[in-house]
């Protein structure tokens, strides 16, 4: 049987060894705090517009793509707050239509590396400049 197309994903997964430091980690990017955790088995919970962020420590590692406001702000905040840049912010590819992102946007991203090692993309879709 397949998955029901019009199911939304219900949960993702990342791995952390330390869940105090992932927990204050992802709270800090995420602007939020969780909404649950088991700690045993070792399980924190947070809500993103209804998929659950699940950092757990037997999970794998993982590489999750969370959208920012402001790509720049928020690179520059990691980076004063002693988290690895991996790559700065750069265009990836431009929305020529509406299939992935608004028409006429480009989609830039930049990556870091959370305090458990996982790489973490950081996406914003900004008016295309004009050439």
């Amino acid at each position: 049987m397949a998955i029901d197309g019009s199911s939304p994903l219900v949960q993702v997964a990342l791995h952390a060894d330390d869940l105090a430091r992932a927990t204050a980690f992802y709270a800090d990017l995420l602007g939020v705090q969780p909404v649950a955790s088991f700690d045993p088995p070792g399980l924190v919970f947070f809500d993103r517009g209804g998929v659950r962020l699940l950092l757990d420590r037997g999970a794998p590692s993982a590489l999750l793509y969370h959208r920012v406001a402001d790509l720049d702000a928020t690179v520059e905040r990691l980076r004063l707050a002693g988290v690895s840049v991996e790559s700065e912010p750069h265009v990836i590819f431009g929305h020529d239509d509406d299939t992935l992102g608004p028409v006429g946007t480009d989609e830039w991203m930049a990556f870091v590396t959370d305090p458990e090692g996982n790489l973490v993309g950081l996406v914003e879709q900004r008016p295309r400049a004009a050439s």
